[in-house]
């Protein structure tokens, strides 16, 4: 059931469903309030929610694009050749990375993924010719495929398993006697859903699951072994098994209650890279590794690139230090963001893993 498109407060559509069919699970909650939050604003920069990386400084996406054009000229330059973008925000990573990627003869027919039409105006100012595409369905069959995914896994929506003392259930979303939701365990045993190795965990312990990030990785991973290309996913996660809610709700820069403001506050959760691995392994597509942010702009040369930017324009020198700390230093976005690479099978290693 979709509540997409309906224009009423969506806490109190939550509250009459809930009122009429019982609790909704999580993982339904933090869907739908993503799609109504997305829908109709810019939620980028100060004057926005959060910032993203390709906000912070030109660096990150001409790295990217510079990335990409190192893999497609080592591959052999194959025509027709795709750029994909999965979340493009405001176009700035697209803008940046085809720029790095125009110096090397990499001139790749744009594709950008995205749902909401005030973004996909914004992008069009930053990438004029770029196509639209709602998924990934329309995007070309032909030509190898050079893929960025950049902050979209991470706004996807995640099952939760809790371990009660009756075994493991999904939490569910209801409402207590004062209309204030609420989070509850599901009736239905959901034991089988959990990986062998994990059944035994205390009861409390909770663990999160994200069937459209899954579905994403499949898809794109079958892309890269059947058209090859290479695709970067970069994103707040972690590498090893974890347990406990990474859900989080951010409006206005900070935090609140993840059912403060159904669908007016940007809804994530930490992205499980060693499960979206498996998953592109598992579909023929080479798993390239992945690594910190920190480290991998580093062994790309962020620190060469913004010198060099300095001596060019020595007024900036401050700022652009300032951004190769945000996005590489440990305490910033350097430790908690990865990135994974991925690749055709013919396709070479890769510079940064």
């Amino acid at each position: 059931m979709s509540l997409f498109d309906e224009k009423r407060d969506l806490g109190d559509i939550f509250r009459r469903l809930i009122a009429s069919t019982g609790p909704i699970s999580l993982m339904h909650y933090m869907g739908e309030s993503n799609a109504r939050y997305y829908a109709d604003r810019d939620p980028l920069g100060s004057a926005g929610d959060f910032v993203t990386a390709p906000e912070i400084s030109q660096m990150f996406g001409e790295l990217i694009g510079l990335w990409l054009a190192d893999m497609w000229i080592r591959a052999g330059r194959t025509e027709p050749v795709h750029y994909v973008e999965l979340g493009p925000g405001r176009g700035t990573l697209a803008r940046d990375a085809q720029r790095a990627m125009r110096r090397y003869g990499l001139e790749p027919r744009m594709h950008l993924v995205e749902g909401s039409m005030k973004l996909r105006d914004l992008q069009l100012e930053a990438v004029p010719e770029a196509v639209h595409h709602d998924d990934l369905s329309r995007i070309p069959l032909e030509g190898p495929v050079l893929l960025v995914a950049n902050e979209f896994l991470d706004a996807l929506a995640v099952r939760q398993l809790v371990k009660t003392e009756a075994g493991w259930r999904e939490v569910m979303v209801s409402c207590d006697e004062g209309g204030n939701f609420i989070e509850v365990p599901a009736r239905q045993p959901m034991d089988s859903a959990v990986p062998e190795t994990r059944r035994d965990a205390p009861a409390g312990t909770v663990i999160e699951t994200s069937p459209a990030a899954a579905s994403i990785l499949f898809e794109v991973a079958g892309r890269l072994a059947n058209q090859g290309g290479a695709a970067l996913f970069i994103d707040y996660g972690y590498t090893d098994a974890k347990s406990g809610s990474s859900v989080q709700a951010v409006r206005g820069h900070e935090k609140l209650g993840l059912f403060d403001a159904p669908g007016e506050a940007d809804i994530s959760a930490h992205v499980d890279f060693a499960q979206m691995e498996l998953i592109a392994a598992s579909r023929g597509a080479r798993v390239l590794g992945t690594v910190t942010q920190g480290e991998w702009l580093h062994r790309l040369g962020i620190a060469n690139r913004a010198d060099a930017l300095a001596d060019f324009a020595p007024q900036h020198r401050d700022a652009l230090h300032r951004a190769v700390h945000r996005l590489t230093a440990p305490e910033e976005m350097g430790e908690l963001f990865k990135v994974m690479g991925l690749a055709g099978q013919d396709w070479p290693d890769a510079v940064g893993f």
